[in-house]
């Protein structure tokens, strides 16, 4: 056994250099002076410290440190700190080296980004919260250097790649989390090839039966797709030639992952998925003519195949948030099949490959900013103390998988944002205050409620008003980390304040009963009201929606609690309600009269308009509803519950001449509705047959059906009703 031992160190000895001289290979192009001493100063530390440890399978642990190296270096393209820090990431947690030691020998700069990752090796574990908060510090460290990050990507990809010998556990758990955040991540960061391999590995261990199935049917068509794209791309290769471009094309398989998800989101079978591999063109380009090589490379191929109008992005023009920079098109091949195009010269092939990496590399040719802005928003979220910890998870995780739309403000600046974000993301963006007061916006000058959908390339205009205040459901329509953090905490704030006058009017109140304000009797009527809280409570007493006689009712329940049946009160209810509606004399209750003093609704169930014939049926909590005789449910009503029924008929209509509708919109405001229907019935004595309303986050659209007597008649209403506050317009249309 022993023998065996050695004569395995021997070749491991062998073996460990062989991969510590590719790593250098790997690094070459871009060592500079005394960068190999460093190397070989932080291999020989690994190499000793890590000297008596195995990896799962047996292996040296070395072998993973020269490994995270190698990726860091040639998949992301860093440079020798990077590959300094690749080779130490673990010895500080597992051996007896210290940062101070680190820093002595290396540096400042690697001591912190070493710190980085020690602090992040502790990130996912325990359970969720504190998995969360541990994210938080993470990202606190990419605000300080996104080396941290990167370098803990390579980390990740070399233990996904390398897991088959871990416990099924903790395969599913650390694909779990590689899916959730690390892929995301690597796809904010631009690394798109790293983003892919992560997910088709999360996927291996996570849905083995559909990898294996999707991996295998791959295999089965490789040739005929070889073959299918050297013949598409001969013709392109040839015009591209005479026209003096240089380029390189090659087909690229898409990632098991991303056929999987187009299975999922479209319902098809593998069979119908058509753009199994997009063809690449890659330019050679001097700086200054990338962008019309690229569109010269485009009208060869639209020239040649056919495009889909809808399916051009591009990106060449504005570039996403993460540096992405490319044209794509879907076109139709000879074949009758879609394949899509991506157009990119090389500078943009390697940042669309290694994202923010290859960036520094250009970054004095280019003034891009967006890992700066993106660090920037990161920052301001971390800096929220009131978002939950797994709500800011939620919410990065959004903001890290959303591709991007740009918007113009008024005066013509570019704001960018999530794909799907509304008119009220945008007021968040401009600033908090913006956003808690929008009303409304103008979307390229047209009036549109707070949840439109902005769209690529929009003209925002914001609607502010000083009485706006944020509302619960604006969480819904919100995309964007930043809005909702913000809304969150001014609506949290609302509450608190509200709650505070309630509960002052709420100890007056019960003074005033003789009831002790004590936590006991607090938590009997917040049952009582069947409310989720004592909070709650006060906010309902202040908004006055529990009054000095519900305290009443609350009060001679308390004393009745005992001897009182459910039943009998139902029954009790509904008797008040009739006599009230029947009167000592009159038993018929005149629709369109009576209306303040009766409360009733038409049934939906049958929809009754004046002259149908109609009765009336008292309910326990809507009041009494107007079905009309020959009602689908009228027979079932008188039937069981003939004590509800009350006769009813509409009143007389006088000078009847004829019915018209008026269209009214604006922006909804408290009380619009009462204004409207003020001018008509008071300034006009108009009768109404029917009004309906629809407020979509506070943009008014209503439509009424009124009785007139002549067009002047309802050309005066059309102009009284424009001059109500809010309302944008008035016309009428036929009923």
């Amino acid at each position: 056994m022993k023998n065996e031992l050695v004569i395995d160190l021997e070749a491991e000895k062998k073996e460990i250099l062989k991969r510590y001289r590719a790593l250098l290979r790997a690094c070459k192009p871009t060592l500079q002076k005394g960068d190999k001493k460093e190397i070989r100063k932080a291999f020989d530390m690994a190499l000793e410290s890590h000297k008596d440890m195995r990896r799962k399978s047996g292996e040296p642990y070395i072998y993973h440190p020269i490994a995270v190296a190698q990726i860091a270096a040639e998949e992301i393209g860093l440079g020798t700190t990077s590959i300094v820090c690749s080779l130490l990431h673990d010895v500080v947690e597992d051996t007896d080296i210290t940062l101070e030691d680190i820093e002595f020998s290396f540096g400042k700069k690697t001591a912190k980004i070493i710190d980085g990752l020690t602090k992040i090796s502790g990130v996912f574990d325990y359970n969720s919260s504190l998995q969360a908060e541990n994210f938080r510090k993470m990202l606190l460290t990419l605000a300080d250097d996104v080396r941290v990050i990167l370098i803990k990507l390579a980390d990740r990809l070399h233990n996904m790649r390398t897991m088959d010998f871990m416990p099924r556990q903790k395969q599913l758990k650390i694909a779990s989390e590689t899916i959730y955040l690390y892929a995301p991540l690597a796809h904010r960061l631009g690394l798109y090839a790293i983003k892919s391999e992560l997910e088709d590995l999360s996927m291996k261990y996570l849905e083995p039966d559909t990898y294996k199935f999707i991996a295998r049917k791959l295999n089965e068509k490789k040739a005929e797709r070889t073959l299918f794209i050297k013949k598409f791309v001969e013709p392109i290769t040839e015009i591209l030639k005479d026209q003096g471009l240089q380029a390189n094309i090659y087909g690229r398989p898409k990632s098991i992952h991303s056929i999987w998800n187009k299975m999922k989101k479209k319902n098809i079978p593998f069979e119908e998925v058509y753009d199994l591999f997009a063809i690449r063109i890659i330019l050679d380009s001097a700086p200054d003519h990338e962008k019309s090589d690229c569109w010269k490379a485009y009208s060869i191929v639209t020239d040649l195949y056919r495009p889909n109008p809808d399916r051009l992005r591009d990106w060449v023009s504005s570039p996403k948030g993460n540096g992405y920079e490319s044209l794509h098109t879907t076109v139709m091949g000879p074949k009758g099949q879609w394949v899509e195009i991506q157009i990119r010269t090389q500078r943009m092939n390697e940042i669309a490959e290694k994202g923010f990496a290859a960036h520094w590399k250009y970054k004095e040719s280019t003034n891009d900013n967006g890992l700066d802005q993106w660090i920037q928003k990161v920052r301001e979220m971390l800096s929220n103390p009131e978002a939950n910890a797994l709500d800011f998870i939620d919410d990065f995780k959004m903001n890290l998988f959303s591709d991007e739309i740009f918007i113009f403000t008024p005066k013509g600046a570019l704001i960018q944002l999530p794909m799907g974000a509304t008119a009220l993301d945008f007021a968040f963006e401009i600033h908090t205050d913006v956003g808690a007061k929008c009303i409304g916006a103008k979307v390229n000058h047209k009036l549109v409620p707070l949840s439109y959908k902005l769209q690529n390339g929009d003209q925002v205009e914001v609607i502010t008003s000083g009485k706006q205040m944020p509302k619960e459901d604006w969480l819904n329509i919100v995309v964007t980390a930043k809005a909702k953090s913000k809304i969150k905490s001014s609506l949290k704030e609302e509450k608190r304040r509200i709650a505070e006058t309630g509960k002052e009017m709420l100890e007056r109140k019960l003074k005033s009963l003789k009831i002790t304000y004590n936590t006991d009797n607090l938590n009997k009527l917040t049952y009582f009201f069947k409310l989720p809280s004592t909070q709650e409570l006060f906010i309902r007493v202040a908004q006055g929606q529990i009054e000095m006689k519900d305290m009443k009712d609350y009060l001679a329940s308390e004393k009745e609690i005992e001897n009182r049946g459910p039943e009998r009160s139902e029954n009790q209810q509904i008797e008040a309600l009739l006599s009230k509606v029947k009167g000592p004399e009159n038993d018929i209750l005149l629709i369109g009269e009576d209306m303040q003093k009766i409360d009733y609704t038409l049934a939906a169930c049958c929809n009754p308009i004046p002259g149908d014939d109609v009765f009336g049926f008292v309910t326990v909590n809507e009041g009494i509803k107007i079905h009309r005789t020959n009602c689908p449910n009228a027979a079932q009503l008188m039937a069981n519950y003939g004590y509800r029924v009350v006769k009813a008929k509409w009143n007389k209509q006088k000078e009847l001449t004829f019915l018209t509708g008026l269209h009214i919109v604006g922006i909804d405001d408290v009380g619009l509705i009462n204004n409207i229907t003020k001018v008509i019935s008071n300034d006009f004595k108009v009768n109404m047959r029917s009004i309906t309303v629809d407020t979509n986050d506070g943009i008014f659209d209503g439509s009424i059906m009124i009785y007139v007597n002549d067009t002047e008649h309802l050309e005066k209403l059309i102009s009284d009703l424009m001059r109500v506050k809010g309302v944008t317009g008035v016309t009428r249309f036929d009923a």
